[in-house]
């Protein structure tokens, strides 16, 4: 046994199961491909401050859980511990708020990190499928992305789950809520780290997952009440075409997930057979961003779905993906002459686009067989010398049984038939 693991709070993505994972992601982005969202792709690890400046100064990510990274020079570099700074940072770096018409809708997919306490749901390194729409103030955007999640979500089979959603309100009527819920929280029984937190955000309190801190916040002020008019009809607008698309939701006063750029929309989609870390994805409008960022005023909205924490919702509700096998022809070489003419068959199969796989280092019929079953394929070719004699390859359908001749010049023909 190897003397190496793999480090704690992450784990190795391995067949058979990878190949369900990367269903997950094709499936959670296959919606915003048809809705008009290009692919981009940002580096594992970005300036520090990208992350300070943009996630919050007082989030958790940023205080606590953020990787740094040990480099020559004087860079300040931290692995990113979510998406949406690193897409907006790109953006703006490419000019592509000045490309064409706006938002400029963009997805993504990939690994990220963060320093926490591993559990069940909760990894330092995870995947995610995120879209961001930037450039844009438009209630039925913020309506689209959650659409889109919902329907990723049950492309998948999912059914167990909430939608969540609240609004923070904007810069004009945010910081009348906020000095109420300042008021109310210093009334309270809180941690001296919590009483800071109160200070710098007091809408983070609100996201603390304590019990003890929960109970105190019962009777906390609501943002809701504090909405400006163009808060509430922008909000109402947003429910208005969720619920004309036939997505159900629940109100949840209290959501304010946990990021520091959020304004208005912010929502979240909740897995009711997942206990603690219930949230498979979420997300919500920020439209201060790109300003904090250094760039002009880009109203925008995004959302980033969990491919790991999807991944632990359909084993909750029992789902397996009815996928292809990875191997469609699996091809058996009885002597070396029988399997220089298969190598060459397998790598035409391969380039004529039928999924094929050859008999490695196997000695023996009974063992070659039992590789060509394990492997999942529905047909075995087998030859021997006499089949070559005589221009043919056995071809067997490893579900019945059935075993018949082709010649070796119609073969490619002849699978590429059986598989349509």
């Amino acid at each position: 046994m190897s003397t190496f693991t793999a480090p704690k709070g992450t784990y190795d993505l391995l067949p058979p199961s990878s190949a369900t994972f990367l269903a997950i992601r094709e499936r959670l982005a296959a919606p915003l491909r048809r809705s008009g969202y290009g692919y981009i792709e940002t580096p594992v690890f970005e300036d520090v401050k990208l992350f300070s400046r943009g996630v919050g100064e007082s989030t958790d990510i940023v205080t606590k859980e953020m990787f740094s990274l040990t480099k020559r020079g004087k860079e300040d570099l931290a692995l990113r511990p979510e998406g949406t700074a690193s897409v907006v940072r790109a953006a703006l770096q490419a000019n592509l708020h000045k490309l064409g018409n706006l938002p400029v809708k963009l997805w993504y997919s990939g690994s990220f990190y963060r320093y926490e306490r591993p559990q069940a749901g909760r990894y330092r390194q995870f995947a995610q499928v995120g879209a961001e729409a930037i450039g844009a103030e438009d209630p039925a955007l913020d309506a689209e992305l959650i659409i889109l999640a919902d329907d990723a979500f049950r492309s998948l089979g999912l059914r167990d789950y909430s939608l969540l959603i609240n609004s923070l309100g904007d810069k004009q009527c945010r910081p009348v809520y906020r000095g109420a819920l300042q008021e109310f929280l210093a009334g309270l029984d809180l941690d001296e780290d919590t009483r800071r937190r109160a200070e710098i955000n007091p809408l983070r309190v609100l996201d603390d997952k304590r019990e003890a801190v929960q109970a105190q916040l019962t009777d906390a002020p609501r943002l809701r009440d504090y909405l400006c008019e163009d808060c509430k009809a922008y909000d109402e607008q947003v429910r208005e075409l969720l619920t004309a698309a036939g997505v159900a939701f629940v109100d949840d006063p209290k959501l304010v997930r946990g990021l520091d750029y959020y304004t208005r929309t912010t929502f979240e989609f909740v897995h009711n057979g997942l206990g603690a870390q219930s949230a498979i994805g979420g997300g919500g409008r920020y439209d201060g961003l790109s300003e904090m960022l250094g760039g002009p005023a880009l109203p925008s909205v995004g959302w980033g779905l969990g491919v790991d924490r999807t991944h632990l919702a359909m084993e909750a509700e029992g789902i397996v993906l009815d996928l292809p096998a990875t191997t469609a022809v699996y091809a058996v070489a009885l002597g070396e002459e029988a399997k220089s003419v298969l190598f060459a068959k397998v790598t035409e199969l391969r380039r004529a686009g039928v999924a094929t796989d050859l008999a490695f280092g196997v000695k023996g019929i009974k063992n070659a067989m039992k590789s060509a079953d394990r492997s999942g394929a529905r047909w075995a070719l087998v030859a021997g010398e006499r089949d070559l004699a005589e221009g043919v390859v056995q071809l067997k359908d490893m579900t019945t049984g059935e075993q018949t001749p082709v010649a070796l010049d119609a073969l490619v023909t002849t699978l590429k038939e059986k598989q349509q």
